[in-house]
């Protein structure tokens, strides 16, 4: 994070080892808790979703369904946002909920700050191109790149939520635009170094968003074979696959 002391970092670390050896909640069980809100690409589940995740959070505001709601609001504005104005607002919705979760996290619930930071940071990119506002643009990117320097190398939501943002910027803000190809090069990386980094849906998406950057004659050997992956990760069609096999054709009828 940048102008963070390092003691911060040296401590976050250590909270991290510490879940582990008391056997606190693991990034992946708190990921497991989210993942039913994040990366939904079905919208008529998502509608259904969003009802689900309201009605428990008013029969349950624990921080978890704090966090779930806020994170669900984020996706909802994603999807329908800007098409639908019924759906207008639901960035500062989700902005609501993540920043009030977010002083609540501390001891073993300290875990889901990786995924409430990507997420409120990517609300506020959501909220910028609401309001027209390049304010809460630049307030995203700052947060995205504190949070990727504090979490990046345990958690792949930093570098996955800031690569996300940055693919679907305009051309002419081709600095922030950069990110995508660091970021979910980056990802791969780490989960071919360990594949309990990220899960096959975020892989999924992952590869398919790397051979979208990738797509020059240079690169299209390594592009298709991760379009084959994010093919094979998706084995339901809830991730990548569709939009990964409309790219492969496409190389491949370009050669």
């Amino acid at each position: 994070m940048k102008g963070i002391i390092l003691s911060f970092i040296l401590i976050t670390s250590i909270n991290f080892n510490s879940n582990a050896q008391t056997k606190e909640m693991t990034l992946k069980e708190a990921h497991e808790k989210l993942e039913d809100v994040m990366e939904i690409i079905d919208t008529t589940f998502l509608k259904a979703q969003l009802i689900e995740v309201e009605k428990a959070y008013q029969h349950d505001n624990s921080t978890i369904n704090q966090i779930r709601l806020g994170i669900i609001y984020h996706e909802v504005a994603l999807n329908f946002g800007f098409f639908d104005k019924v759906y207008k607002g639901y960035p500062q919705k989700s902005l609501d909920m993540l920043n009030a979760a977010l002083p609540k996290l501390n001891s073993d619930l300290a875990i889901f700050k990786p995924f409430v930071l990507s997420y409120k940071a990517s609300s506020l990119s959501l909220l910028s191109g609401e309001t027209r506002k390049l304010v809460y643009l630049s307030e995203a990117f700052k947060l995205f790149n504190e949070v990727v320097t504090d979490y990046a190398s345990v958690s792949y939501a930093p570098e996955f939520m800031r690569g996300s943002v940055s693919e679907n910027l305009p051309w002419f803000m081709f600095k922030k635009r950069s990110y995508a190809k660091v970021d979910f090069d980056n990802i791969i990386k780490k989960y071919e170094a360990d594949n309990n980094y990220a899960t096959a849906k975020i892989m999924s998406f992952t590869y398919w968003a790397w051979a979208m950057q990738h797509q020059s004659k240079k690169y299209r050997i390594t592009s298709i074979s991760y379009l084959d992956k994010a093919i094979e990760l998706d084995p339901n069609y809830n991730a990548g696959r569709k939009r990964a096999e409309e790219l492969k054709n496409k190389m491949t009828a370009t050669k």
